[in-house]
């Protein structure tokens, strides 16, 4: 069925049913609702081709990849696309995914903007002081960054992040009130703004008590499982190894959780583990041999939302001005106990 059926079989002129499925405003809700209704049952799909002549609109929102030669893949990643696809699928919108390396990024942007192939772009990934934030504000096309550029201080750009300072601070207080005061880090890469807030969140903690971070103990890469691994065996050959550790994926926990016990020391008990829970569904905490204790948000939730805002700008034909930070759960399971004595960490040493 074409526009032309569609609309006959309505008893709607062509231009009011290309109206009702573009979201003008002047068509009212019922009508609106009709045609909708009317698709559903048809089956009717929209000419692209036709319908970006009519609209001036490519029906598409465009994505950034990060790829260069030896770089893992990014299951955090995947898991936002895959809540950013489904509302793209329920609003039958195109997700253009262009790869780039990493310092080709703003050419990238500026490629996708002036092809005129994408209604709109995002941003993943925020940097210290980054540069992209303001290529986007000046290709006048709309735009949602995943992150903030800092950790405090006003921003004039539209943003969804989580509160990853609050989150690892309240993490690390946890810690501390169950008696730890040597606490290591297995962070993000130290230039993402995630990462950066988090360290500052857990060293927040401890100055309150008068302590710092060891750099020793703190480990700041991609984050993968064999990271994760190699993170935790570096901290426990420290002259004082922590007695416990945040995590800032459940990939890192993973690795983080072999050295352990590797190393002959269970979780819970000689050494306390918190990690950041993006809600994998094929990683979940609970199915830990020791379940994990997690600061949680839905990484999947968040790329639907970010969906949900850009198709919602490019039909309003407006820009989104809106800062979402969203609140993180801490959610306490087995693997956060009382910091072990001397005594026992003296025998964990001798057994190592």
């Amino acid at each position: 069925m074409n526009l032309k059926e569609l609309a006959k079989h309505l008893s709607l002129s062509q231009t009011t049913v290309s109206r009702a499925l573009n979201g003008y405003p002047e068509v009212n809700e019922r009508t609106r609702q009709r045609v909708l209704q009317a698709v559903q049952a048809t089956g009717y799909r929209p000419n692209r081709a036709a319908q970006r002549l009519a609209t001036g609109k490519a029906g598409s929102i465009g994505v950034i990849m990060p790829s260069s030669p030896g770089r893992d893949t990014d299951l955090h990643f995947s898991e936002f696309l895959s809540g950013l696809g489904e509302v793209c699928v329920s609003e039958d919108i195109l997700l253009v995914v262009h790869p780039s390396r990493p310092e080709d990024e703003e050419a990238t942007f500026r490629k996708l903007a002036a092809s005129g192939s994408v209604d709109a772009i995002f941003l993943a990934y925020t940097r210290r002081n980054d540069t992209r934030i303001d290529l986007l504000k000046s290709l006048m096309l709309p735009f949602v960054v995943h992150g903030r550029a800092a950790s405090d201080g006003p921003h004039d750009y539209p943003l969804l992040d989580i509160d990853n300072h609050g989150a690892f601070r309240d993490a690390a207080d946890l810690l501390l009130q169950l008696g730890h005061r040597r606490i290591a880090l297995l962070n993000g890469p130290d230039y993402l703004t995630f990462a950066i807030a988090r360290r500052a969140g857990l060293e927040e903690a401890l100055k309150s008590r008068d302590l710092s971070l060891n750099p020793a103990h703190c480990q700041e890469f991609a984050m993968t499982e064999e990271n994760g691994y190699r993170g935790m065996v570096r901290c426990l050959e420290t002259e004082e190894p922590p007695t416990a550790v945040l995590c800032s994926s459940m990939l890192l926990a993973l690795g983080a959780v072999r050295a352990i016990n590797q190393r002959g020391l269970k979780v819970g008990r000689d050494i306390s583990l918190i990690a950041h829970d993006d809600v994998f569904p094929y990683l979940k905490p609970e199915n830990f041999t020791t379940p994990l204790t997690t600061t949680r948000s839905s990484i999947r939730a968040a790329g639907a939302r970010i969906g949900e805002r850009l198709i919602d700008a490019v039909a309003r034909s407006t820009l989104d001005q809106q800062q979402e930070v969203w609140p993180v759960e801490l959610i306490m399971r087995a693997s956060t106990g009382p910091a072990p004595t001397e005594l026992d960490i003296s025998r964990q040493q001798r057994a190592g």
